[in-house]
């Protein structure tokens, strides 16, 4: 069998090791020929999606009334545009592909594994002049800072089939899809996701409102030591911010926020195909929290809704400040400079969990690949209560056009 050696500075990384791997795959033991992508992909939305959509909630069930229709003040005008010029710039066959209904099951069809098999149209088969487009429509709807974070998950993502024997495959910078719900308007309910490894936005528009959930953001690795992309790294800041969110608690407060003390798996519960997640509140909520304290669980929580576009992440965070006593933070892990963690924040109007993950697509390159490390960071956050995919806005606005 023929050997590579990947180079010793593309292996040095937090966490890894240089080691010899093979530059064939493995090939399948057992009966019968391992499951396709397609058939794997199948199998995942017919299990996720066996139950119509309800939303995360607790046991008391969901809490309506939290998302009333109403004006934001914050136009969407510049997303339509871009949605449109987009949509022009694509062929007649990749716009037939790109466009759902708005209230298809498209929205959930999503899932950070990159085996799985997406719809609508990738970068990978857009021309420049398109991929301009594509990034033109992110950046009307997300920040500066969501559009860089999203950009360098992909090119991330590119390392990461560098550290895999140059597999651009099933890796690469370009393995995004993008679809688009609805008809762009500037008074009917529409809506466009982004999918991808790694990379997941589900952005809902009703006239000048926006509910930007589920997102999902991460990577492994979460910093590129070597490569085309060397010195790219995401989630540094929001990993320290939830580090020192810990530490500003005394140890009676420690005593309710801390979940666990030893985190040796994988700890999020709201990824693909969990959108109905029954989940209760734990930790400590901000009600007993000190006013430094509440201020920097606001800080927290506005480093992950400041991704989507800056008047939109106002109106969001306004949201989140009036539920504010109702908001609770949980940790699972260690305090050290080193730790690995888990941490959740969770109030009627959001959740967001960070987790530091087990290494997936590279434990070959890991110490030991049974434990977590920070190369390897999942980022989660939803609107509970229904309104995922902006899916109570959507039912009020059908119950309003019946009268």
């Amino acid at each position: 069998m023929r050997i590579a050696i990947i180079p010793t500075a593309l292996l040095i990384l937090a966490g890894f090791a240089p080691i010899v791997v093979s530059a064939q795959q493995p090939k399948a033991k057992g009966k019968g020929a391992p499951a396709s992508a397609a058939d794997r992909s199948r199998e995942a939305e017919k299990v996720g999606l066996a139950e119509p959509f309800r939303g995360l909630a607790t046991k008391d069930g969901i809490e309506r009334g939290l998302f009333p229709l109403r004006a934001s003040g914050v136009t969407t005008e510049p997303v339509r545009t871009a949605a449109a010029a987009f949509l022009k710039a694509l062929s007649d066959e990749q716009r037939k592909k790109t466009l759902f209904p708005v209230g298809d099951d498209e929205w959930r069809k999503w899932m950070n594994q990159h085996f799985y098999v997406r719809q609508g149209v990738s970068f990978q088969e857009m021309s420049e002049v398109q991929r301009k487009a594509a990034f033109a429509l992110m950046g009307a709807s997300l920040s500066a800072k969501g559009l860089k974070l999203s950009q360098d998950i992909m090119k991330l993502n590119h390392t990461l089939g560098e550290l895999n024997n140059n597999d651009m495959v099933q890796y690469g910078e370009w393995l995004y899809h993008i679809t688009i719900m609805g008809e762009p308007s500037a008074d009917k309910p529409w809506g466009w996701q982004i999918d991808g490894h790694h990379l997941i936005i589900n952005y809902f528009v009703l006239r000048d409102q926006v509910v930007m959930s589920p997102v999902f953001v991460g990577s492994e690795p979460v910093t590129a030591h070597a490569g085309k992309f060397k010195g790219v790294s995401i989630l540094q800041e929001e990993q320290a911010a939830g580090l020192a969110m810990l530490r500003s608690l005394d140890a009676a407060q420690r005593k309710r926020a801390v979940l666990e003390v030893s985190k040796t798996g994988n700890n999020n519960l709201t990824e693909a195909w969990k959108d109905n997640v029954v989940l209760d509140y734990a930790g400590i909520p901000a009600a007993v929290l000190t006013t430094a304290q509440r201020e920097r669980l606001l800080r927290l929580a506005a480093m992950f809704i400041e991704n989507m576009d800056d008047g939109h992440a106002r109106v969001k965070m306004t949201e989140v400040r009036a539920h504010l006593d109702r908001t609770h933070f949980a940790w699972i892990g260690g305090d050290a400079d080193d730790s690995v963690f888990y941490f959740r924040i969770h109030s009627p109007v959001v959740l967001i969990e960070f987790d530091h993950q087990r290494p997936a697509n590279l434990r070959h390159l890991a110490k030991d690949p049974s434990q977590p490390n920070r190369e390897h960071i999942h980022v989660v956050v939803r609107t509970p209560n229904g309104n995922d995919y902006g899916k109570d806005l959507l039912r009020q606005h059908h119950e309003q056009q019946k009268h």
